[in-house]
């Protein structure tokens, strides 16, 4: 990776985490409406939004150039579904206050990456990144063992995001054309759905206050903006470098969820925390140790 490719995917990253962070403020405004309603209304939107960004951008040969590749956009559909069962689990847990869960799943999520880049990409690990996951791993079967419950909300955004990141990264498809058509694979099933099952008091935007329907539309660019600087980091970083940057999203999460939204920590999810914040404490010191190193032989040769 040259430095110029390496400076733009830390500017995406943290974009996309930051955003991520404070999404849930977004989805609160909106929790009258059911999660199944707010996730098509992602789909949707984005799918619009997307056509008219890649319109302007003039993206459309690129765009054609992966359409041209039948086994590419297949995968699409794969990461489509992937990223589909991401967003409504999380915009369920945010509404049903598990914001505190959800953010665990994405501190867990970084340490996951690193275990995907190594088994899936060939990227070799150092023993403090070992230790990190261990920690990980130690602070679920804790509370697996201790409270006889496993943060399934958390292992499900956490497993989800890293396979949709990690296929992502292995296809090398641009962000926006990537995007692009995953909205579209799940734009038919989220229209069915929306105009011809769904029957609730939000359900029909005719009768929905203007105020609502502009929120609903907000889903879009809520949903395509950090999803696409998040490809677009993935295609210029290592996937477990791009993981580093994840303790941004979750912190946030973290703090919307004790300091705005009253959720309190119970014993069994601060006993789990405990044990990733260890792990991704052991994670940072790593990355930023060996950095420091590398950076010094460059400039001692």
């Amino acid at each position: 990776m040259d430095t110029q490719q390496t400076r733009q995917g830390i500017g995406f990253a943290l974009g996309a985490y930051f955003i991520w962070g404070i999404a849930p403020a977004y989805f609160k405004l909106v929790k009258e409406v059911p999660p199944t309603e707010i996730m098509t209304h992602r789909v949707i939107w984005s799918a619009l939004f997307m056509l008219i960004l890649i319109t302007l951008s003039r993206r459309w040969g690129q765009v054609r150039s992966v359409l041209r590749q039948p086994k590419k956009v297949l995968i699409l559909a794969v990461t489509a579904l992937t990223i589909g069962g991401n967003w409504l689990l999380f915009i369920w847990a945010v509404n049903n206050q598990h914001l505190l869960e959800a953010s665990l799943g994405y501190f867990i999520n970084p340490l996951i990456n690193v275990l995907c880049g190594m088994l899936f990409l060939r990227e070799r690990f150092r023993r403090l990144q070992w230790l990190a996951v261990l920690l990980a791993t130690l602070g679920v079967l804790v509370q697996l063992w201790q409270f006889g419950s496993l943060p399934v909300i958390a292992l499900g955004l956490a497993l989800s995001f890293s396979f949709y990141g990690l296929i992502r990264k292995k296809i090398q498809v641009d962000a926006q054309s990537g995007m692009l058509i995953e909205t579209m694979w799940l734009f038919p099933l989220a229209a069915l759905y929306l105009f011809g099952f769904a029957d609730s008091s939000t359900s029909h935007l005719s009768a929905n206050p203007m105020s609502l329907n502009f929120k609903l539309i907000a889903a879009g660019i809520v949903t395509t903006i950090p999803l696409m600087l998040f490809a677009a980091a993935c295609t210029r970083l290592r996937l477990s470098t791009v993981g580093f940057f994840q303790y941004l999203g979750p912190t946030l999460m973290f703090l919307l969820a004790v300091l705005f939204y009253g959720e309190t920590i119970t014993s069994d999810k601060m006993v789990t925390f405990g044990f990733i914040w260890l792990a991704l404490i052991v994670f940072i010191f790593d990355t930023v140790y060996h950095s420091v190193r590398a950076r010094s032989r460059v400039s001692i040769a």
